[in-house]
C-alpha cells in the first residue's frame, strides 16, 4: 500500500491527523482518540485492504460530524494513492456492531463519495468469543471506475454466501 499523504489529509480534515507511516491517528475536541490502519487481505483475486477504525480507549463518543469528515478524508486519500479495494468489518464490542454499521454507512453515503465509490454492506453470521452465534457486518468499498468492479462484487457476494452457508 502506498502511504497516505498526511499533509494533504490535514488540508481537508477537521481534526488533525498524525501518522507513523502505518497508523493514522486523530483526537476529537472531546479528547477521544481514534486510530486508522489498513491491513492487506489475503484475497487471491484482487488487491484489498481491511480498513480498521478503532477507539482504543473505548471512550463513548457523542455525535460528532467531524469524526465522519476526518474518516472520509482518510479514505479519500487512500483511494487517491491506491487503486485497490477496501473491506470494513464493524467491531462486535458490546454487541454494538449493527449500530456501528448503520453509522458508517450514514457517514459514507452522506457524502459526494457515493457517486465515486460503490459501498456494498452485508451481514455475515459469525461465532462470538463465547462460541455463540453473532451477526457481523462487513462492507466492500471500491471505486466505481475500477476495471474489475463487476468481478470484485461477484466474488465478494460469493464469499459472503459461502461463509454464511458454513455457519449454523
Amino acid at each position: 500500500m502506498n502511504s497516505l499523504d498526511v499533509t494533504r489529509i490535514n488540508i481537508y480534515a477537521p481534526y488533525k491527523v498524525w501518522s507513523n507511516g502505518e497508523i493514522y491517528r486523530f483526537e476529537t475536541d472531546n479528547g477521544i482518540k481514534y486510530l486508522v490502519d489498513f491491513e492487506l487481505d489475503s484475497n487471491p483475486y484482487y488487491t484489498a485492504f481491511w480498513f480498521n477504525l478503532t477507539n482504543p480507549e473505548h471512550t463513548k463518543s457523542p455525535g460528532d460530524i467531524k469524526i465522519a469528515q476526518t474518516v472520509i478524508c482518510i479514505i479519500e486519500e487512500f483511494f487517491r494513492l491506491n487503486p485497490d479495494v477496501l473491506l470494513y468489518m464493524c467491531s462486535t464490542d458490546n454487541g454494538q456492531q449493527a449500530q456501528r454499521a448503520r453509522l458508517f454507512l450514514r457517514w459514507f453515503n452522506g457524502y459526494e463519495q457515493q457517486k465515486r465509490y460503490l459501498i456494498k454492506a452485508t451481514e455475515v453470521r459469525g461465532i462470538g468469543p463465547d462460541d455463540k452465534p453473532i451477526n457481523e457486518y462487513i462492507a466492500l468499498i471500491a471505486p466505481r471506475n475500477h476495471p474489475l468492479l463487476e468481478e470484485i462484487v461477484s466474488r465478494f457476494d460469493a464469499e459472503v454466501a459461502m461463509f454464511n452457508e458454513m455457519k449454523p
